[in-house]
C-alpha cells in the first residue's frame, strides 16, 4: 500500500494538519498587584515512570528515578520554602501511587499537584479510548491521593496527539502546559475554533533535562555547566520582567535535585526574588488569571 509523500499533500491536507491546534490569542492581562512579570515553577516528578514506560525493569534506572523522590522532591521543597515561591508539581499517576506521602507533601505545602499521564505514556502512540481511559485514571487518583482534582496537565514528554485537546476539554480541565507556540500565555484554538482553553507554553530551553540528562547506552550526555544554565535562565526571566510578560521554567526533581544543579535553582531564586515587581505563582493561579482575558461571549467562536 503506497502513501502519499507530503510533498504530494493537497493543499487543504496540509492546512487541516496545521490548522488541528494553535495558538490563538494571546492572554497576557495586567499581572496582579502591579507586578512587572510573572513566575512560573513548574517541577515534573517522573520518578520510575520513565524506565517503567520503556518496559525497564531493572533496578539501575528505576535507583536514577528513585532519587527523585528521596532526595530531589525534598531538597526542592525546602528550597521553596525559603523563598517563599509556589510551584506545580506535575505527577505521573505511577510516581504519586508510588509516593503518596511525597504527593501529599507537596499538596500540603501549597503547591500545585497537576497532571501528567498515568506511567509517562507516550500519547501519539495511542488509540483514543486509552488516552482518555489514561487521563481519567490519571486524574481520579490524583483527587483520591491529594483531595484536590487538578485542573490542569502536561502531557508526558509534552507528546500532544491529535485527541489531546479534545480531551482534556471533555475532562474539564482548565489549561495545558504542552506547547511552544509563544513565550506569552495564549489561548488554543482547535480546526478554526476558539476552545478557552489556556496554555502555559513550555521550552526546551527553560527545562532542565535537555542540559543535565545522562543515558548510558547512548550518546547522550550532558554538556551543559549547571551555571552556563544559571545564566541562560537569569537572562530569560530578565527578559521577561522587562518585556512584562511571563517566566516559565520546567524542572525535574531527579533532574536538578543532585547538589550542583540545584544551587542553580537557588541562585536564580535569589535573583528573583531580589525583585519587588515579581508574581510568584502556580501554573494553575496563572491560568486562572489570563483567563480574565477571555470574554465569555466569544467562546467557541471562531479565532
Amino acid at each position: 500500500m503506497s502513501e502519499t509523500e507530503p510533498w504530494q499533500w493537497t493543499e487543504q491536507t496540509w492546512r487541516t494538519h496545521v490548522e488541528r491546534v494553535r495558538a490563538g490569542r494571546t492572554l497576557a492581562p495586567p499581572w496582579p498587584d502591579g507586578a512587572r512579570v510573572a513566575v512560573a515553577l513548574s517541577f515534573d516528578a517522573d520518578h520510575e515512570t520513565i524506565p517503567l514506560r520503556d518496559a525497564e525493569t531493572r533496578p539501575g534506572r528505576l535507583s536514577q528515578g528513585q532519587y527523585g523522590s528521596r532526595v530531589g522532591t525534598p531538597r526542592v521543597l525546602d528550597l521553596l520554602e525559603r523563598h517563599r515561591a509556589p510551584a506545580s508539581f506535575f505527577v505521573p499517576a505511577v510516581s504519586a501511587l508510588l509516593h503518596p506521602e511525597e504527593v501529599r507533601d507537596v499538596a500540603r505545602a501549597g503547591h500545585e499537584v497537576a497532571a501528567h499521564g498515568w506511567i509517562h505514556e507516550r500519547n501519539a502512540l495511542l488509540a483514543r479510548k486509552d488516552e482518555r481511559e489514561l487521563l481519567h485514571r490519571s486524574l481520579d487518583a490524583l483527587e483520591e491521593l491529594t483531595g484536590t482534582r487538578p485542573t490542569g496537565m502536561r502531557t508526558p514528554s509534552w507528546d500532544f496527539s491529535d485527541a489531546t485537546l479534545d480531551l482534556a476539554l471533555d475532562a474539564g480541565l482548565a489549561y495545558d502546559s504542552s506547547l511552544m507556540a509563544d513565550d506569552e500565555c495564549y489561548e488554543l484554538v482547535q480546526d478554526g475554533r476558539a476552545t478557552g482553553m489556556v496554555e502555559i507554553p513550555v521550552e526546551w530551553i527553560r527545562d532542565d533535562a535537555p542540559y543535565f540528562t545522562m543515558e548510558r547506552f547512548n550518546a547522550v550526555r550532558p554538556h551543559t555547566p549547571p551555571r552556563a544554565v544559571l545564566g541562560m535562565w537569569r537572562d530569560e526571566f530578565d527578559a521577561a520582567r522587562e518585556a512584562g510578560g511571563l517566566f516559565q521554567l520546567t524542572m525535574h526533581p531527579h533532574v536538578i535535585g543532585h547538589r550542583s544543579r540545584l544551587v542553580v535553582l537557588a541562585e536564580l531564586l535569589d535573583h528573583i526574588t531580589a525583585h519587588d515587581d515579581v508574581w510568584l505563582a502556580t501554573h494553575a493561579q496563572v491560568a486562572q488569571h489570563v483567563a480574565t482575558a477571555l470574554a465569555p461571549e466569544h467562546e467557541g467562536a471562531p479565532a
